[in-house]
């Protein structure tokens, strides 16, 4: 999906160690398509700090919204 929006082949990919991110299967395929794989150090939020930041954006954005609505925090998943 990325390469497609930008037209550049993934390189490399920084993540936390979740285990869609560490399963064989997503290893296996990051292998397979020449994509070096790089796990942070466990607790350590502040090595990704770039995907770190864009969550917390986003989660200010979601309760602005519902706040700014009167929305039921229920609402959470369809607002993100």
């Amino acid at each position: 999906m990325v390469e497609k929006e930008t037209n550049k082949q993934i390189k490399a990919l920084r993540s936390d160690r979740g285990g869609e991110f560490t399963s064989a299967e997503f290893m296996e395929y990051c292998e397979e398509q020449g994509i070096k794989c790089f796990l942070t150090a466990p607790y350590s939020p502040q090595q990704n700090g770039v995907a770190e930041r864009k969550n917390r954006t986003i989660l200010d954005m979601v309760r602005a919204m519902l706040k700014g609505k009167n929305m039921p925090e229920k609402f959470w998943a369809e607002a993100v």
